[in-house]
């Protein structure tokens, strides 16, 4: 959460009602919240800071609208708050209000006309909208002010293809040439250029800068792919040994986790359950992990779930939907996560969840390999992301994780196949929409007509419809796959 407006006007004599209410707000005591602030405002109208308080009980209520209408009337008050037009931006966005949401871009772009994150966020946001030609005008005129940071380079190329002759490529040789440029600028930059590459045709050179972006980014961030694999079978271990029927009552919205590893075509799947009209595309919520994590481990030790009391339960289940309203702004029907680690704790979200479905989508692992690869993901996340042999590991035991949890909870997990999907679309999405819950509708095959801001690395992708075309792209590289294709073996491909 965004930290309230500085230096606003504060309720005068009311500042012990106000600073009730925040206290309220912040113990999670919503209604009290609500009457306390919502007298407030009725007393005292026009006051930037009890409605940027009242923004915020809005989006802890999964309101969307009304976070929008509260911040835009604070603005109305104080029209070039920083803190302001920040939460502002993102709160537009999520109600689905792109001209207001670039109009708070551009103000914080007047307020800071000289730095480069309010012009590069408010490019992302254009790509988000599928506004590309706009996005890519920012950023050549961002480039050409600042032709040494690779980040603008990145952003630029994810969503447009450069021929050969195109002036930004010239200017970031020369960039990656020069020893002054270093850190996340020259990781960022290799990247862009492999993409670049990559949209020519030229496929090993493209290779080569992905090598060097990825030893670069594996120095920043070493990976232990033990410890890794020892955390993992830890979770799973403190899950066995119980009774996964559920407890409790379906929560509203039901949630569908869509499970699959980066880039395997979880977006996909979700965009078509999330163009019925009872579903609501969450993203990666990245709440149920989060939420398990800090409720049931300690030391860094995960307490077995059959020590858990159905209280505890049902608390992770509370908090789970509160945070899935908030986020989402959706109060029934289905709401879709696709958080990629959720198959981890399948135990504690069966038990917590009546109701909740599971999907997973699997993929030729080499295609998944190959597109892990060579796309950039934040410095420490996806640790194991710059190693092929590391991918092809992990890879394999998210492949172990879903056998075993099939085991346990047999017909409540569906799996399906990218490559069936894509080749196939009608009888598979229908098949995809029905693993969710819900009838079939006409617009799950057209949601890439929707039009919707989007968020996430297949920002371009979810504008087309289903096609085939990136299947079996690993066959052009299978030379610079060798060592994924050694590690990973004799086991089967599908």
């Amino acid at each position: 959460m965004s930290r309230a407006p500085q230096n606003t006007a504060q309720p005068g004599p009311l500042t012990a009602r106000f600073q009730a209410g925040i206290a309220a707000l912040q113990a999670g005591r919503l209604g009290e919240a609500r009457k306390i602030l919502a007298a407030l405002d009725l007393e005292r109208p026009n006051q930037p800071e009890i409605l940027f308080q009242l923004s915020r009980l809005a989006h802890l209520e999964g309101d969307a609208k009304g976070r929008a209408r509260y911040l835009k009337n604070a603005l109305a008050a104080k029209p070039n708050e920083p803190a302001l037009l920040t939460e502002a931006a993102e709160a537009f966005a999520r109600a689905d209000l792109p001209k207001d949401a670039l109009s708070a871009h551009d103000r914080l772009i007047a307020a800071a006309p000289s730095q480069i994150k309010p012009k590069a966020d408010k490019a992302l946001y254009l790509q988000r909208l599928g506004r590309f030609d706009e996005a890519e005008d920012i950023f050549r005129k961002l480039l050409a002010k600042h032709p040494r940071e690779g980040s603008l380079y990145r952003m630029f190329f994810a969503t447009s293809k450069l021929d050969a002759g195109d002036p930004a490529l010239p200017a970031l040789r020369k960039a990656l040439n020069n020893p002054a440029v270093t850190g996340e600028a020259r990781i960022q930059g290799h990247f862009a250029m492999a993409k670049a590459l990559f949209d020519q045709g030229e496929g090993p050179r493209a290779f080569e800068e992905l090598d060097r972006a990825n030893k670069l980014q594996r120095k920043a961030a070493p990976y232990d792919d033990a410890a890794r694999r020892a955390e993992q079978l830890a979770i799973r271990a403190a899950q066995e040994g119980v009774d996964l029927t559920p407890i409790g009552s379906t929560p509203e919205p039901r949630p569908v986790f869509v499970t699959g590893l980066p880039r395997s075509g979880t977006t996909l799947a979700e965009q078509i359950i999330g163009a019925h009209s009872e579903a609501t595309a969450g993203g990666e919520l990245a709440h149920a992990l989060r939420l398990v994590w800090t409720s049931f481990v300690t030391e860094g030790r995960m307490a077995p779930l059959r020590k858990a009391s159905d209280a505890q339960i049902r608390d992770l289940a509370r908090a789970y939907t509160m945070m899935v309203r908030r986020d989402t702004g959706a109060r029934s029907g289905v709401v879709t996560d696709k958080s990629i680690q959720t198959h981890l704790i399948y135990g504690f979200l069966s038990k917590a969840l009546p109701g909740a479905r599971f999907i997973v989508i699997h993929r030729d692992p080499r295609d998944i390999a190959l597109s892990i690869y060579r796309n950039h993901f934040a410095t420490g996340t996806h640790r194991y992301a710059n190693d092929l042999g590391d991918i092809a590991g992990v890879i394999k035991d998210f492949r172990a994780s879903i056998a075993y949890w099939k085991g346990r909870l047999g017909d409540r997990i569906v799996e399906f196949r990218y490559e069936d999907l894509v080749s196939d679309p009608e009888p598979q999405a229908r098949a995809l929409v029905e693993a969710a819950g819900l009838d079939w509708e006409d617009a799950c095959l057209r949601f890439h007509e929707s039009g919707g801001a989007v968020k996430t690395l297949s920002v371009a992708q979810v504008r087309e419809p289903i096609h085939a075309g990136r299947r079996a792209a690993w066959t052009k590289h299978e030379a610079e796959l060798a060592p994924f294709i050694k590690a990973w073996g004799d086991d089967p491909w599908d």
